[in-house]
């Protein structure tokens, strides 16, 4: 495959964007090494390595699978009308195969993981499948999106411990209100679509306005579920200090859109959620380091 195709792939999956999701899972893999028993304390690189090959498999096929899902309103709507599979670049039987093929990857990747993993890995793609038809009928597709990532933190959990501890399930709806939130945000560029050709969404249902209070209130619920979080695992200082973090980030996010100016959608959605699970993971892996379990 030539480096052109490549980028090209890369530009369909959006393959930057995995840093969204990621710092979560590994932030999740982190706490279920330091408080579900393990002799170091830490995740071994090989269970590193196979978390972050079943994170790239999953988000390759279920963007693939958006995309495929969407290419008769991608060809409908001049914002995505330069997408890959719109213009040609790649074939939709090459889509299909791409999504296939980075299904098997997740299964492998989770079959070296532990039995657990494997066996909920269909599970975990059904999920991600199922959100690309979503908006076709209900206006809360966002918080299905939000899911999607949402799960990660457990599933790396699951990857380094063999089982689920139920705190988890509160970094899951962190995760879920986060993406969800910025989604909406993300979601108000195409309200006159979504009218024009029946769609749902929450900016077609409330409004600019009332999307953008819906979001603030998801990323303000978020917060205080890290803050939950936090006191059920007894963390320390750092992981407080980077809760302040994202609370200030998501605030100037919230900031940069406003309900007659939405020129700076692409700052908060791509440069700031960019910063937010980054830095969310910088703070809670000193605070995991300096912990006591």
């Amino acid at each position: 495959m030539s480096a052109s195709r490549i980028r090209t792939v890369l530009e369909m999956i959006k393959f930057e964007h995995s840093v969204f999701a990621l710092p979560f899972a590994l932030t999740g893999a982190l706490l279920a090494a330091r408080y579900a028993g393990a002799r170091s304390g830490w995740p071994t690189a090989r269970q590193i390595l196979w978390i972050i090959v079943a994170m790239v498999g999953a988000r390759s096929a279920a963007m693939t699978m958006n995309r495929i899902a969407d290419l008769h309103y991608d060809r409908l709507n001049p914002r995505t009308a330069s997408r890959p599979l719109v213009t040609g670049q790649l074939s939709l039987q090459f889509a299909w195969v791409f999504a296939l093929l980075s299904s098997a990857v997740l299964v492998l990747a989770a079959s070296q993981l532990n039995p657990l993993a494997l066996k909920l890995s269909p599970v975990a793609l059904a999920v991600l499948f199922l959100y690309s038809y979503t908006k076709r009928f209900t206006t809360w597709s966002h918080l299905v999106l939000g899911f999607c990532l949402g799960m990660s933190p457990a599933a790396a959990w699951i990857a380094v411990a063999g089982a689920l501890d139920l705190r988890m399930l509160i970094l899951c709806g962190a995760v879920t209100l986060w993406v969800a939130g910025f989604d909406v945000l993300y979601a108000c560029q195409d309200i006159e679509f979504d009218k024009r050709v029946g769609l749902y969404s929450i900016p077609k249902k409330f409004g600019v306005a009332g999307a953008l209070a819906i979001a603030r209130a998801m990323h303000g619920l978020m917060v205080a579920l890290l803050g939950w979080l936090a006191w059920s695992f007894h963390l320390p200082w750092p992981a407080w200090a980077g809760i302040a973090v994202v609370a200030l980030l998501l605030a100037y996010e919230h900031s940069l859109v406003k309900p007659d100016d939405l020129s700076r959608i692409n700052a908060a959605f791509f440069t700031v959620n960019g910063y937010i699970s980054l830095l969310f993971l910088l703070f809670w892996g000193v605070a995991v380091a300096v912990s006591r379990p």
